[in-house]
C-alpha cells in the first residue's frame, strides 16, 4: 500500500509538471519574456524560441499528461480497490464491496489528479506563466529528445489533421492596437497606470481615425488679416484676438496667400516699425491640407513641410478651418491640458451635461460612456449627429432621444449649434440599436 501511494504521488507530481509546462508556455507574454532576456535571463530566450515552434513541445506535454493519468488510474485501481473492498465487505458482501471499492478508488484517484495535477498547476501557471515557463522549458527539451519517435509520429498526425481541417498551424504573434489598449485599460483598472496616462495612450491610437475637422478651429472662429489691412487695423486685431498665427487673405477668407506669426508682429511693434502684410519677409507660405485627412496624416504633413500651422479646405477649395500642432497635441493630451474656460463638455450633475455643438463626437461618446452613436461615419461633431438624426438644420428646443440619453438644442447662432443639453432620460436603458429620433417644434 505504501509503495502504491508513493507511486500515485509521483505520478501526480509528473502530471502536474506536464500541465504546468503546457499552460505556462501558452500563457507566457512575449513582451515580458523579451524584457527578461534583456535583464540577462537566457532561459527566457529558450521559451521564446519554443513558442515560435511549439508543436513538439505540446506533443510531449500531451503524451505525458495522458500517459501519466492512465497509469495513475491503473495503479490506483490496483492498490486502493482491494483496500476499500476489504473495509466495506462486512456491510455489503464481497461482490458489492468489490464494485463499491472500485468506484471509491476511481473517485479518489481521479479527484486527486483533477485537483493536484490539473486545477492547481494550471491556476498557478496562469498567474505566473513566465516564471514557471523558464523553469520547465529546459527539462521539456530533454523529454522532447527522449520521446523523439513518438513526438514525430503524433506531431505528423496532428499537423496533417490540422491542415485537413483548414486550421492555422502557426500562432499569430502580431500585436494590434486593440491589444495594447486592452492592456492599458487593465493597467488603469488595477492602478498600475494612471487614468490620465491610459487616456493619452488611447488618444494616440485615435489619431488614425479622427479627421482633422475634430481638432481644427472652425471657419467662423478664425482670426485673419486682409493683405491690405493698415497698421492700425492689424494692431487692433492683435489686441482683440491674440493668437500665435494669423492667415493672410485677399478679398475674402477663401483666398489665403499665406500666414503671419504673432512673434514677428510683436517684434515689429516693440521696435516701433510699421506693419505691412505686403512684405514677403513677414508673410510665410501656408500649408493647405484637405479636410478629409486624419490627425495622423496631418502630423505627417507638418513634419514633411516643417510647419506647425495649416489651412483646412474642403473639396470645393473653400476654407473650413485652421489647425495647429498644438491643436493636435491637445487632442492627444485630452483633459491633462487646456484651460477650464475652454472646456467643450461641462458636466452639470450626475445625469446632465452641457456640450458645445462643435465637440468631436469621439469626445462626446467618451464622456457619455457610449461605444458608438448611430451613423457615426456621416458626421464628426455633436452638431453633425443632430443634423443626421433630425435630417435638417437643428433649431432651438429640438430634441433627439437615443438610448438612455436626450439631446436638446439649447442655443443656435446663425444655423450653428452652440450648446446642447444632454440628460439621462432612462438610466436602465442600454442603447444597443438606434431608435427613431424624437423632435419637438421650436417655441414661437
Amino acid at each position: 500500500m505504501t509503495q502504491s501511494l508513493l507511486t500515485i504521488a509521483l505520478l501526480i507530481a509528473l502530471s502536474a509538471f506536464f500541465s504546468t509546462a503546457e499552460i505556462s508556455l501558452a500563457a507566457s507574454r512575449r513582451l515580458r519574456l523579451r524584457q527578461m532576456v534583456d535583464d540577462g535571463d537566457a532561459r527566457a530566450a529558450l521559451v521564446i524560441r519554443t513558442q515560435e515552434q511549439p508543436g513538439e513541445y505540446f506533443t510531449v506535454a500531451q503524451i505525458g499528461v495522458n500517459a501519466v493519468a492512465i497509469l495513475g488510474g491503473v495503479v490506483g485501481e490496483g492498490a486502493l480497490t482491494p483496500f476499500f473492498a476489504e473495509w466495506i465487505e462486512p456491510w455489503l458482501g464481497s461482490e458489492r464491496a468489490a464494485t463499491v471499492g472500485f468506484l471509491a478508488s476511481f473517485t479518489l484517484v481521479t479527484s486527486l489528479f483533477i485537483l493536484l495535477a490539473d486545477l492547481l498547476p494550471k491556476r498557478l501557471s496562469m498567474t505566473e506563466p513566465e516564471r514557471l515557463a523558464v523553469l520547465v522549458c529546459r527539462p521539456m527539451q530533454w523529454l522532447m529528445v527522449v520521446f523523439k519517435p513518438l513526438v514525430w509520429l503524433f506531431n505528423r498526425l496532428a499537423t496533417g489533421l490540422t491542415q485537413l481541417l483548414g486550421l492555422p498551424t502557426v500562432r499569430d504573434e502580431r500585436i494590434t492596437s486593440e491589444d495594447i489598449l486592452a492592456l492599458t485599460e487593465v493597467g488603469a483598472k488595477t492602478g498600475l497606470l494612471a487614468i490620465g496616462e491610459q487616456q493619452v495612450i488611447a488618444n494616440v491610437f485615435e489619431l488614425d481615425s479622427r479627421t482633422v475637422g475634430s481638432a481644427m478651429t472652425q471657419r467662423d472662429r478664425i482670426a485673419f488679416f486682409y493683405q491690405d489691412d493698415s497698421d492700425d487695423i492689424i494692431r487692433a486685431r492683435i489686441a482683440e484676438e491674440p493668437f500665435s498665427t494669423y492667415p493672410v487673405c485677399v478679398g475674402d477668407i477663401d483666398h489665403v496667400v499665406g500666414y503671419v506669426d504673432a512673434k514677428d508682429l510683436f517684434q515689429r511693434v516693440l521696435n516701433n516699425q510699421p506693419i505691412t502684410l505686403t512684405d514677403e519677409a513677414l508673410v510665410h507660405k501656408a500649408l493647405v491640407v484637405p479636410d478629409r485627412l486624419t490627425l495622423a496624416e496631418v502630423l505627417t504633413q507638418f513634419r514633411q513641410a516643417h510647419e506647425d500651422f495649416a489651412i483646412i479646405v474642403n473639396e470645393y477649395s473653400l476654407v473650413v478651418g485652421v489647425v495647429t500642432l498644438n491643436d493636435v497635441m491637445s487632442t492627444v493630451m485630452g483633459d491633462l491640458v487646456g484651460p477650464s474656460d475652454e472646456e467643450l463638455i461641462v458636466r452639470r450633475d450626475e445625469t446632465s451635461w452641457l456640450i458645445d455643438g462643435i465637440t468631436p463626437i469621439e469626445d462626446v461618446e467618451r464622456a457619455l460612456l457610449l461605444s458608438e452613436l448611430p451613423h457615426s461615419e456621416e458626421y464628426e461633431t455633436l452638431a453633425g449627429f443632430l443634423m443626421v438624426m433630425l435630417r435638417r438644420i437643428p433649431r432651438r428646443t429640438d430634441k433627439v432621444v437615443w438610448g438612455k440619453y436626450q439631446f436638446e438644442v439649447m442655443d443656435v447662432d446663425s444655423y450653428r449649434v452652440d450648446q446642447v443639453l444632454v440628460t439621462v432620460v432612462d438610466p436602465n436603458k442600454v442603447p444597443d440599436t438606434p431608435v427613431p429620433p424624437a423632435t419637438t417644434a421650436p417655441v414661437a
